[in-house]
């Protein structure tokens, strides 16, 4: 399957927030996020089917060594990335993204 990965806005902004407060906890650590981010979205556009659909249509990775969880969506021209947030983070407040 060969589809193009869109990261949209709003989870790039989680992308983002998540990146600042690591590296806040330690220097150097907000890129180590970013790319183990990096590495989970490689996988989702290689293999889109192979993760769990958690609600509805949505799917859900688990971003290794960080406890994030990147939700996408397989859409007929495309994967829509909607969300990158922790995992004890209420899931109401991304959900309505789709």
């Amino acid at each position: 399957m060969s589809l193009r990965l869109r990261i949209r806005k709003a989870a790039r902004g989680d992308i983002a927030e998540a990146r600042r407060w690591y590296e806040s906890e330690r220097t150097g650590l907000g890129q180590e996020f970013i790319a183990a981010v990096r590495a989970a979205l490689n996988r989702i556009e290689r293999e889109p089917l192979q993760f769990p659909v958690v609600h509805k249509e949505l799917r859900r990775l688990l971003v290794s060594r960080f406890p994030y969880g990147i939700y996408y969506l397989v859409l007929e021209k495309d994967i829509a990335v909607v969300a990158v947030t922790h995992s004890k983070r209420d899931p109401q407040t991304w959900m309505q993204r789709r």
